[in-house]
């Protein structure tokens, strides 16, 4: 346990607030790799100032299990945090740091079990994945998944570490974000017929978008989840510089969390055909000009449960959880792992409940619950 707690305060040491840098962490890890002897490869963002990281433990043969962790954590900024978020203060057998919870704990769980996994007669490996801005969107996860399986032989099972207070996790839903821009023509609001207002083009969409989330209320389709249906939010809309002015542009932010069920592209491709077939047909009536565009901003796939899924057996002997799994509205890198066609489970020491708040928590017993699970882990892939 003392390893653990050496390794969770060196981890939340780095301010790996997502979008910047995680660079040095990732050098702190591989460095720790390196002294074990444990190969490893890393992968860099477009910009250079990011990265992905996957190692492995043990022999090069399929059927081993992967341990997944995001090393970003979400900003500290604006919050009344009672002590400094990227030192670790313990108070009442709880430790406080940014990121202890989400999700620094559990990957300084198994940089703790490091030692044993590499002495252990492993027959099958333990391969770490570690990703960058997964609150951004699970960005990274897509590359990192790819550099996985281009470099690793296919494991049997994943386990992604998210607070779960140990409990397996089988279903999430998604994320879906866009921006939508529209480009219209400006003009005299007391000419109106020279102009393409590029706001009442983007409101009408935004009406769309919210008749798809009246729709999908209505029909309710996954009670496994709270809310049972597919959400949308239309989040922000800038358009528009004086009551006298056509608006020439606008700007449209809004995002969808499908259930497992409807996560795929389709919802997006029926806001796109509205937008093309009936708003742009009319923005251009008047001028003949204007252009409606999409831009992704997220795509965090949905986890589905699996029918006796290799993963979640896994994590019950592992820990000894009868407890029926679970359903959660927040989004994880899992998905992108289980589209792979790799089994995947979500299940981690902590409780969403601390994540993202200030004087964010973990209970010292999970993380010596999370240790017990890793070493069960080290044992499982050595029988």
């Amino acid at each position: 346990m003392s390893d653990t707690l050496r390794h969770l305060a060196e981890l939340v040491g780095f301010d790996t607030t997502s979008g910047g840098s995680n660079l040095a962490l990732l050098a702190h890890v591989e460095a720790l790799l390196d002294q074990h002897g444990v190969p490893h490869a890393r992968q860099l963002d477009p910009t250079g100032t990011r990265g992905n990281l996957v190692a492995r433990i043990g022999p090069a043969v399929e059927g081993g299990g992967v341990l997944a962790a995001h090393t970003d954590c979400v900003p500290v900024q604006g919050q009344p945090w009672t002590s400094d978020p990227f030192t670790v203060t313990a108070r009442d057998e709880r430790l406080i740091g940014r990121g202890v919870t989400d999700m620094k704990g559990f990957l300084a769980s198994a940089l703790a079990q490091l030692p044993a996994m590499v002495a252990a007669p492993l027959h099958r490996p333990i391969l770490l994945l570690l990703t960058y801005d997964e609150e951004l969107g699970t960005v990274g996860a897509p590359a990192a998944v790819e550099l996985l399986l281009s470099t690793q032989p296919r494991p049997a099972a994943a386990i992604v570490g998210e607070p779960s207070l140990l409990q397996p996790v089988t279903a999430h839903k998604g994320v879906r974000a866009f921006t939508t821009i529209v480009e219209g023509v400006d003009g005299h609001s007391s000419q109106p017929q020279h102009a393409s207002n590029a706001l009442v083009a983007a409101a009408r969409i935004a009406t769309h978008i919210d008749a798809l989330a009246r729709r999908h209320r209505e029909a309710a389709a996954d009670p496994s989840f709270d809310p049972p249906y597919t959400t949308f939010n239309v989040a922000t809309l800038h358009a528009g510089q004086a009551i006298n002015i056509v608006p020439r542009r606008a700007e449209l932010t809004w995002e969808y969390r499908p259930v497992p069920a409807d996560d795929s592209d389709d919802l997006v491709a029926e806001v796109e055909r509205y937008a093309t077939e009936v708003v742009l047909e009319d923005l251009r009536a008047t001028t003949g000009q204007g252009t409606v565009t999409f831009r992704a901003d997220a795509a965090a796939r949905a986890l589905a449960p699996e029918t006796d899924g290799p993963a979640e057996a896994l994590v019950r002997r592992l820990t000894g959880s009868t407890t029926p799994a679970s359903s959660v509205p927040f989004a994880t890198d899992g998905g992108h792992l289980q589209a792979a066609g790799i089994s995947t489970v979500v299940c981690g020491p902590g409780s969403i409940e601390q994540a993202h708040r200030p004087d964010e928590w973990i209970a010292t017993a999970q993380l010596a619950a999370c240790d017990a699970m890793l070493a069960n882990l080290v044992g499982e892939l050595s029988g």
